[in-house]
């Protein structure tokens, strides 16, 4: 499985790609954090080299329709395979639709234990529409068929969104919900809410970044430890009034009746992890299925219990073991042609990304293609608010990235900036505009470094955030003002295409860049990375942005 040089092409060394993560290209305005943000070395880029808007949404990465907003796993899925697999959301819908996901042995396992035992099925997940990590209509269409299916005791924990949906429409999800499971509930089976909090402080944690939030999320929802309320909708109104945060920030709450939780899980109980996205899923299911050698936190106790996600959220490590439905197998990736081709490979980004140029980027694969060729450098991210250190580890990436690049061990190089993405869902315009000026300071050091050693850079991001900032009026497309005046903040990612820029003083000569015609998404990096470095596509990928001569 190797690449086929190009009879008379330059073979460009090295060659870096650069993601600069929630960058997405908008009108300026008084809510696009990019525009506002003095960033002079993007300007120049922008303004200089050849560049091409990429679509980072909806269809284009896999997803069910082109309202659907990019995220950074299938983003970087598209980036690293040069191809386009239909994603999770979409796999889980179809498998809805078409009853196979409740005609496999996992379903067949959850409803057959919990009739056994006379036990409780109990459901944990993100609690909105967004379709990033999850989808309630998923989460009715499980209650329903459980009912259906002869169970007889049902309780949900809910992670609160603000992130993908709007920053204070908790209750936009929660009273309608509350209304649904009061019609659905009956002598034959009772369902009620029984946990939840917003899901940057409990149990949705990745890549290893805080255990502390997973910790929290086991109290909660299986021990049934925490502040205690009669509903979600008290327990969110309560909060908002005594803290001011945003939903995904809100703290963990117990629903009890007479001061007794209404959900703890117990032996006996089935678990559905129902987010269909994998990194803040991979870490409570290990906690759920690990053994006595766990050493993360205290579980205090440990239910025997049937545990399922929606989907294998790692299909080496086979985290969890069982789940609903199959992920997409994405094959043929960059970096295992690269690797088979004898290309060096470095990837390098701080925590809250690691997993995107490593796992995501090589097709939701642990580990490497080759321990000798591939080299993964992770900086440890800060566990602080994103919009008190927007900085976040840009200079420390990039300290690491130039020495990579002076060294001269390595081909191809990729790089992820989380800055305008991690710190954009915060919804602080301030922070967001104070992030990108930090990353343009970055960006100004690593184009000294590819002029030194001769290289060629690419730079591009996964999907849109820091450039759309508040929430927009469908109708005038103005921005959305609080009754003080201020911006209504937006904290989820935009539908808006996003830069690929080719940034090369070597090899200029040697190509044409493609007409943008709109057609382009994602998948065109891979195969203009390969051509680059003087190879053609693999057959199978979407064709690059460049046409060698």
């Amino acid at each position: 499985m190797t690449l086929k040089e190009h009879i008379g092409a330059k073979k460009v060394r090295p060659v870096l790609t650069v993601v600069m993560d929630g960058v997405g290209i908008a009108p300026a305005g008084e809510a696009n954090a990019v525009a506002l943000a003095r960033t002079p070395n993007l300007d120049r880029l922008m303004k200089d080299y050849p560049m091409v808007a990429l679509k980072a949404h909806g269809t284009a990465v896999g997803l069910p329709s082109d309202d659907d907003m990019g995220n950074s796993e299938v983003g970087h899925n598209a980036l690293g395979s040069g191809q386009v697999f239909a994603q999770g959301a979409k796999l889980v819908s179809q498998s809805i639709e078409s009853g196979k996901i409740f005609a496999s042995d996992t379903w067949a396992l959850l409803t057959n234990g919990v009739k056994a035992s006379n036990g409780t099925f109990h459901f944990i997940g993100l609690f909105s529409d967004g379709n990033v990590h999850s989808h309630i209509d998923h989460l009715k269409a499980m209650i329903e068929r459980a009912k259906a299916d002869g169970i007889s005791k049902i309780r949900l924990h809910i992670l609160l969104d603000g992130r993908d949906v709007g920053e204070t429409s908790a209750l936009d999800y929660v009273d309608p919900f509350e209304a649904y499971i009061a019609g659905l509930s009956d002598e034959s089976c009772d369902i009620r809410i029984a946990s939840g909090g917003g899901r940057m402080v409990i149990t949705m944690d990745r890549y290893e970044a805080n255990w502390g939030m997973v910790e929290l999320g086991w109290k909660t929802h299986v021990l049934g430890e925490g502040r205690m309320f009669a509903s979600a909708a008290e327990a969110i109104k309560t909060y908002r009034a005594e803290t001011g945060v945003i939903d995904q920030d809100l703290p963990p709450f117990v629903i009890a009746e007479d001061e007794k939780p209404v959900g703890t899980i117990e032996d006996g109980d089935s678990v559905v992890f129902y987010n269909f996205r994998g990194d803040r899923a991979i870490e409570i299911s290990r906690t759920f299925e690990a053994g006595a050698d766990f050493d993360k936190f205290d579980r205090v106790r440990v239910p025997s219990v049937v545990y399922a996600g929606m989907l294998e959220y790692d299909g080496d490590l086979h985290i969890p073991s069982k789940y609903l439905v199959s992920p997409p197998e994405i094959t043929n990736t960059m970096g295992e042609y690269l690797a088979d081709t004898g290309i060096k490979q470095y990837a390098i980004s701080e925590t809250q990304k690691y997993g995107h140029v490593t796992y995501f980027w090589n097709g939701n694969k642990s580990g490497k293609f080759s321990e000798e060729l591939e080299t993964y450098v992770e900086v440890p991210s800060d566990i602080v608010p994103f919009e008190q250190r927007p900085w976040m580890k840009c200079a420390e990436i990039t300290d690491l990235l130039i020495e990579a690049l002076e060294s001269g061990k390595y081909d191809c190089l990729r790089v992820n900036f989380p800055n305008g993405d991690m710190v954009g869902h915060t919804g602080s315009l301030e922070a967001t505009v104070c992030s990108m000026e930090a990353l343009d300071l970055q960006i100004g050091r690593i184009l000294k470094a590819v002029d030194k050693v001769g290289a060629v850079a690419i730079f591009t991001a996964d999907h849109g955030n820091a450039d759309e900032m508040a929430e927009t009026d469908k109708k005038t497309g103005a921005p959305k003002k609080n009754k003080d005046g201020s911006l209504k903040a937006k904290t989820s990612h935009t539908l808006n295409r996003v830069p690929c820029i080719i940034y090369d003083k070597v090899a200029n000569d040697s190509y044409t860049v493609r007409e943008d015609d709109g057609s382009f998404g994602l998948s065109a990096v891979a195969a203009t990375v390969v051509n680059l470095l003087g190879y053609e596509k693999p057959e199978m990928w979407d064709d690059g942005i460049i046409t060698l001569k």
